[in-house]
């Protein structure tokens, strides 16, 4: 991409990301992401009606009467977007491919961040960790995360979610609140996942495209998988093949719905023929 076109497409995602983060998400972004990340302010005495799980038993032991823990709301936030760069991103028969989905949806949570006095950062990966972006503040750190979205080759097409999972909680010390935008084309990440909400505060975005989830029937049709490069034809005008495609489809999705809800993970999916809009706003009022 040259030059004068990365800087033209960078400007007008600029534009209209940074446009919904101000409009549309300001204040919805607070309410639904500060606050979660508490400190320990002091200890006071037990009034009626404070909650009994905040009481000190080391202090209480001590004075012999009870003495609640106050916290207060953090007020710095680190976000860390972690970006599916895998091979089968670039598919969409929708308005967008899966890829400009996923650089909308983090141009507007990088920017949503950044107007709450916040740090951002990134983890590109695949089925390795493709590239990190350190979390730091200011317009000018979400422009180059907005270019690097917009340019970023990876050097592989397979996925692995685990591996990142694992990794952003390896890297990132401090408690911090982060998004997975995927389209979860990947198994046995469940543990790991777990793992790292427990440290973490995470976020599941899954983009997907209509058909991934129903073929319709157009014929004989060759097929390639964007992963792994296999080609396959198949005969779309074969009902039971349209069925059983659809039902994998519904069980791979009650599987992956599973795996967050026993993981503790607010989710959203999102289709490339959607507006990604309502899926975020459902997000945040999941979370309010």
């Amino acid at each position: 991409m040259e030059t004068h076109e990365l800087l033209k497409k960078v400007r007008k995602i600029e534009i209209k990301t940074r446009g919904l983060s101000q409009n549309i998400f300001a204040g919805q972004y607070h309410t639904a992401f500060k606050g979660r990340g508490m400190t320990f302010a002091e200890v006071r005495e037990y009034q009626y009606g404070d909650d009994v799980r905040s009481i000190d038993w080391n202090v209480t032991a001590r004075f012999g009467h009870p003495f609640i823990k106050v916290f207060e709301e953090e007020r710095e936030l680190t976000v860390m977007l972690l970006v599916d760069v895998s091979g089968s991103r670039d598919f969409g028969t929708g308005f967008m491919l899966k890829k400009d989905i996923i650089t909308e949806v983090a141009a507007t949570l990088a920017f949503s961040t950044i107007q709450n006095n916040d740090k951002v950062g990134v983890i590109f990966f695949s089925d390795k960790i493709e590239k990190f972006i350190p979390p730091k503040k200011g317009k000018k750190h979400v422009l180059h995360i907005i270019r690097e979205l917009l340019v970023f080759e990876p050097s592989s097409r397979q996925t692995d979610i685990g591996g990142a999972l694992k990794y952003f909680t390896n890297a990132i010390k401090k408690h911090s609140t982060a998004f997975v935008i995927s389209d979860f084309m990947d198994h046995g990440f469940d543990r790991t996942l777990q793992i790292a909400n427990r440290k973490h505060d995470i976020a599941a975005l899954q983009v997907y495209d209509i058909r991934e989830a129903e073929i319709p029937n157009v014929g004989l049709i060759k097929l390639k998988d964007a992963e792994t490069g296999e080609r396959i034809w198949i005969d779309t005008a074969d009902k039971r093949l349209r069925t059983s495609y659809k039902h994998k489809w519904n069980e791979r999705q009650l599987e992956l719905q599973k795996t967050f809800k026993q993981s503790g993970v607010d989710s959203v999916t999102m289709s490339t023929n959607e507006d990604y809009v309502r899926a975020l706003m459902k997000l945040f009022r999941l979370r309010a």
